[in-house]
């Protein structure tokens, strides 16, 4: 394919997106020094944003004055912009929805206005007066569903998501109009301590924040010092929440024992997986927060910089952690001498741009240094050659946000709730066939059905036909399973997952098998493409949902699908072909085809 991308010529507008920030352009012409590419690229995707937010889109001008900036060959550039869901680079309406059809969200009644006839998914032609709206994956309000992102471009680009979305609440936003957000249901048991401050603090107010606790843990850190922190973190069993469930306190100290210099933290808050809000809840209520446990961690771990990666599709947590950090800085808790105390330590805000396998972490390190987001094989693992091949320590929002209850009060008190095997608190994403659905907090250890029941059971007198549990990557349990304990250990016991916490209800009026298959396609979707065993695998599984859609699986197709997910899980690169399978086949193991349907 001939691009010719830097024969192009960019527009004003063009100029003046990229220009924001790269600065303003030489005087000459000069070529990017090759000492300096790799340094300048980091900020590939920041200026494509910047392209897709003041134009709408990325024209063939725009990234090739994009790339001349940056140094980078206009292919590689093109390879880049092409990988994003939300980077378009055909033509389209600057004003544009994306409106979720994932498994938790319902597409829009064929009666919606002409202004929201669908677009087709992948975007051909969507020039002024062609559709300007089309389905999309996953937007994390599943609670609220069903949901939609709308993007409005220019010199003062807006973005609102939204749930309980109607076609006349996505002409409005796509008019400019405001479009409120709704305030999510917290619930659990017992006191709050992750979500303790979550509709009771303004987001906004550093002085609300820390009249609530807030910076304790910080200067409790300071108290027990680098290895202390790392210790109590360890003491308190506290491993990822993300769905990998590694020891956060054995990264950490891996990564402060490294000899290799920079080291840097890294949150990841790019939760995509189909089913999953509560990192959204916490970054959009609790900003300070977060910003505080990555200081620990930066602490801990001898960093002087961190970056928090932002899912594209969070446009309310961008803005107020945006504003948290500018106020953070202006009061000395982030910076040079933090709270006087001679630490170092920063965090640059970055987004995402539509790209489910950029939650994998390596995968997330090659968005931020201006790569395709394609994970890479392990070992070298990220605590010894992470960003930018350096030593870093990696954390889920949720992980981070039960650093600083460990750190204030001690790993005992954290243990003091729970189970031996998993101690502390959980956050859960109910969705689906409830009469609350939200994020609930509960101790490790409750019980499926306990915590259905909090969230008001299955409305309408309806029996509760099926839940799944971890999200698209974890699996369906029927009602003989819903007495499972929610612990690592209690559910690894029956051959379930915890996953990323969602815990998403079907009633017995819903047909799973149009579930599945809306699977099978986000992951053929997702796939990067970058392993033949997910990038084939995923393909074949989809063509196989689709012939079970007009017949009865045969004994062939099951032997196909369960060879095809053993497949995947034993040679793909990363997380997502290895767990591809894993609902679709739980699904088929537990319920009849009868019932699927």
């Amino acid at each position: 394919m001939d691009l010719r991308l830097l024969d192009a010529v960019p527009s004003k507008e063009e100029l003046a997106a990229v220009d924001s920030v790269l600065g303003p352009a030489p005087a000459v012409d000069v070529p990017v020094p090759l000492s300096q590419v790799k340094e300048r690229r980091t900020q590939l995707l920041p200026v494509l944003l910047a392209l897709q937010n003041q134009v709408g889109w990325v024209s063939p001008g725009g990234l090739g004055y994009a790339c001349r900036r940056l140094g980078v060959p206009p292919a590689e550039g093109f390879g880049v912009a092409s990988f994003y869901a939300l980077i378009s680079l055909e033509e389209r309406p600057k004003a544009f929805a994306h409106v979720c059809d994932d498994i938790a969200c319902k597409r829009l009644s064929p009666k919606s206005p002409s202004s929201l006839s669908p677009s087709p998914r992948g975007g051909e032609g969507r020039g002024e007066g062609k559709p300007n709206w089309a389905p999309s994956p996953c937007l994390g309000l599943c609670e609220q569903a069903p949901a939609a992102l709308v993007t409005v471009a220019g010199p003062n680009p807006k973005q609102q998501a939204f749930g309980a979305a109607t076609a006349e609440k996505i002409q409005a936003a796509l008019e400019g109009k405001d479009v409120p957000a709704l305030m999510p249901i917290l619930g659990g048991v017992g006191p709050r301590k992750l979500l303790a401050r979550a509709g009771l603090v303004n987001p906004a107010s550093l002085d609300d924040y820390r009249a609530h606790g807030g910076y304790e843990a910080l200067r409790r850190a300071f108290e027990l010092g680098p290895e202390g922190v790392t210790r109590e973190v360890s003491d308190a069993k506290l491993v990822g929440r993300g769905g990998a469930a590694f020891p956060t306190g054995r990264k950490w100290e891996a990564v402060a024992r490294a000899p290799v210099r920079p080291h840097y933290v890294v949150c990841n808050a790019d939760e995509s997986e189909p089913g999953t809000f509560k990192d959204r809840v916490l970054l959009e209520h609790d900003p300070f927060g977060i910003i505080e446990a990555m200081t620990i961690a930066g602490y801990a771990t001898g960093s002087e910089r961190g970056y928090l990666y932002l899912r594209g599709e969070y446009p309310l947590a961008h803005a107020r952690l945006n504003h948290a950090l500018s106020v953070a800085r202006a009061r000395g808790l982030l910076g040079q001498n933090v709270m006087g105390k001679g630490l170092t330590f920063d965090i640059e805000l970055r987004s995402g741009a539509g790209a489910y396998i950029c939650g994998e972490e390596t995968a997330l390190f090659s968005s931020l240094e201006g790569l395709r987001g394609e994970p890479r094989n392990k070992p070298p693992f990220p605590v010894q050659a992470g960003l930018f091949g350096k030593p870093t320590a990696v954390n889920n929002v949720e992980t981070l946000a039960a650093v600083l209850d460990i750190v204030r009060d001690g790993a005992t008190a954290y243990g003091s709730v729970g189970t031996p095997g998993s101690p502390g608190t959980k956050l859960f994403c109910l969705s689906g066939k409830l009469a609350k659905p939200g994020v609930y907090e509960v101790p490790f250890g409750t019980k499926l059905d306990e915590l259905i029941a909090l969230a008001g059971g299955v409305p309408g007198g309806k029996k509760l036909k099926a839940v799944l549990l971890g999200g698209a990557a974890g699996v369906f349990i029927g009602p003989a399973q819903l007495g499972v304990r929610l612990s690592f250990e209690h559910t690894k016991e029956a051959g379930l997952t915890l996953g990323s916490g969602v815990v998403m209800v079907f009633d017995e009026t819903d047909a799973l098998l149009p579930l599945l298959k809306r699977m099978a396609a986000f992951f053929r979707d997702e796939s990067c493409g970058q392993c033949v065993p997910c990038r084939v695998g995923t393909v074949r599984q989809e063509e196989l949902l689709a012939r079970l859609a007009n017949a009865p699986p045969s004994s062939d197709d099951l032997a196909m699908l369960k060879e095809l997910g053993q497949a995947m899980r034993d040679a793909s690169i990363c997380g997502l072909g290895q767990t591809a399978s894993s609902a679709i086949e739980s699904a088929l193991k537990v319920f009849k085809y009868e019932e699927l349907r």
